[in-house]
Formats: structure tokens, sequence, C-alpha cells
């Protein structure tokens, strides 16, 4: 049976729905992300249609229904979808008039989201042992990384373009069963990630209309409603919409390396074992990171009973290490 595997760590959350070992839905949560979808807040006009939140930084959010409202209002609206991060340009996050008497609220977090799903949810101590990493965290952040997701026959490749997440299925063999392998894991990705907003798969080129017939059923079979897409077309591309309230763990890895590369290296050194200092070490910007934030520092020296030193290296790669 599936089950979620919640860890409160340091500087994101994370959970990771798992079944017979593997990560089949994946989610991170971190402030940096600004207010969350469902999140009720005081907010100023400050020009037609955008509004300051009373939220730390006061993030812009778009706001319809301001006609005949004077610049400096103040007003209550909700979130309905999170501030996102492109390729090169950043979108605010979208809001509405709250309802009259709505209370002030930060809205629903990742441990509450995945507690309204059907599955249970098992929290993961810092001193047993690490699920997330058993089930594939790690392998996991490194493929979204790099945009490469190998299926048996083929691959895919991934590429967050400011239009849409482009999925290229590339392979040898049968391009019928080649579709199909890469229909069913270019799902599994969309699933897993959360991706929403518009989608496009790019199959091998199919010769008959029955053979791109019979990838749509299949992609209608294994994606989850709601969606809405096009008939795979000659040219063997189809497109899919759906509905996007919160960036994708693919935006989220890809679009804040560093914010990621300190996560996984808290992550890590949350568990490492031994005495005297613990020395965090990472290129400058990751050290800079962490060490700009002393609630985190002091989080990981209460967690490991060590003392915690942050050491910045430019020949370290990725996250880091911990020692």
């Amino acid at each position: 049976m599936a089950e979620w595997i919640y860890d409160a760590g340091i500087g994101e959350t994370r959970a990771a729905l798992v079944e017979d070992g593997r990560i089949i839905e994946a989610r991170i949560e971190r402030a940096s992300d600004g207010p969350r979808v469902g999140a009720v807040l005081a907010a100023r006009l400050v020009e037609p249609g955008k509004v300051a939140l009373d939220a730390p930084g006061e993030p812009i959010a778009t706001l319809s229904g301001t006609r005949g409202l004077s610049l400096g209002s103040r007003l209550i609206v909700e979130i309905t979808r999170m501030a996102l991060r492109e390729r090169g340009r950043a979108k605010p996050a979208r809001a509405r008039l709250a309802g009259e008497g709505a209370a002030l609220t930060d809205g629903p977090d990742l441990r509450a989201r995945i507690a309204a799903t059907d599955a249970p949810v098992v929290e993961l101590s810092p001193n047993g042992p690490d699920r997330l990493e058993a089930a594939g965290w790690s392998d996991l952040i490194e493929r979204i990384r790099e945009g490469h997701w190998p299926f048996a026959g083929g691959a895919l490749w991934i590429d967050p373009t400011p239009a849409m997440l482009l999925i290229d299925i590339d392979g040898e063999g049968d391009p019928l069963d080649l579709a199909k392998a890469g229909a069913a894991a270019a799902i599994e990705v969309v699933r897993c990630c959360d991706v929403g907003g518009a989608i496009g798969i790019d199959f091998p080129s199919l010769a008959g209309r029955a053979e791109r017939q019979a990838v749509d059923a299949l992609v209608d079979a294994l994606l989850p409603q709601p969606f809405e897409r096009t008939a795979t077309n000659g040219f063997g591309f189809m497109q899919i919409v759906r509905r996007r309230s919160r960036p994708s763990l693919i935006e989220q890895v890809r679009f804040d390396a560093v914010a990621t590369d300190a996560a996984e290296l808290l992550r890590h050194a949350g568990r490492a074992v031994g005495t005297g200092t613990l020395q965090l070490v990472a290129r400058p910007a990751v050290a800079d990171h962490i060490a700009a934030r002393r609630d985190w520092v002091d989080a990981l020296q209460a967690r490991v009973g060590r003392r915690v030193e942050i050491v910045a290296d430019a020949q370290v790669k990725g996250a880091g290490h911990a020692q």
C-alpha cells in the first residue's frame, strides 16, 4: 500500500508517496516559495490589478476585480496560484478578493495537504532509517537536475521552457512500442513532479492514425483527471494542459539550484555521525545561503549535538558534503 513519508527538514519540508519501495509522487515546500495557495492575507493595492501582500518581502500578486478601487486601498485577498519561476523570468502570485469576513490564514502547508489524501502519512525521524533515501530521493533530485530520465528501451529528455515543459522521447526499436513506453514514463514524471500548465510530448513518428490513437488512449488511461490534451499529430507531438496552482518539483529544483543544494546538504548533515565540529563544505553560493540563515545553523547544531562550521570552497560541485 502506498504511504507518504514526510520529512520536516531544515530549510525545506519534503514528502514522497512511496509504493513498493519506489517514489510515485514527490513534493517539497520552502519558505522562499512565497505565500501558499489558500492563504488569506491583508494587501495593499499598488497599481491597477496588482497588490503588495502583507508577507515577508511584500511580494506582489496580480488581482482581478479592482476597478473602482483607489490606489493604496487595504484589501483582504486569497492566493489562488503561487508565484512561479521560469527560465529568465518570474511570475507573481495570483489572488482574488476574499469573501466577506474571511479570517487571515497561511493556507494549508505540505503536511496538511498530504494528510488530506487517502494515503497514510509516516513522519521520518532524523535518527531512524532514511526511508526517503532508500526509496531513491537523491536519485530523483539528480534526474531532475540533469533532465534525463531513463526507462526500459529509451530515455526522456525534459526541458522546462517558458512556454511549456517539453518532454522528448528518445530510443531505438519499434516506434509504437517506444512511444507507449515513453508515454508511460512521461506520465510518471508529470505525476511525480506535480507538473501543471502546458506540457508538450514529442513521440517517435508513428505511421498510422490507429497507432497515434493507441498512444492517446494510453495517456488518457494513465494520467489522472482533470486535464485537456490534443490528439497526437502526424509529427508525433501532443500537448497536455493541467491546472497549475504551485511550482512543480522540476521548477523548484532547476530554477533555484542554490536552495536545492543547501537543502540537500542540510538533509545529509542532519544524519552525519561522529564527534567534534561538523563541517559543511560547499561552493560559495551555497555556503553563503546557509550562513545567512542562522536559525538553520542553530537547528542543525541542536539536531546533531555538535558545533557546525560552514566552509566555502569554490572547487566543490553540487550540494557539497558534511564531514
